[in-house]
């Protein structure tokens, strides 16, 4: 079978949901905040 035309690329990722990006704002720092909480190992996709 062939492979799906769309698959997410790592740019893409690093954009959304990149330790930087979620510091800019208000709500990614409380995503940031939550997961620290939470005892993520990891807090975003680059961090």
């Amino acid at each position: 079978m062939t492979k799906r035309t769309l698959e997410g690329t790592s740019r893409k990722r690093r954009r959304v949901s990149g330790f930087r990006t979620r510091m800019r704002t208000y709500t990614g720092r409380r995503v940031i905040r939550a997961r620290r909480r939470k005892g993520r190992a990891r807090l975003s996709v680059s961090g």
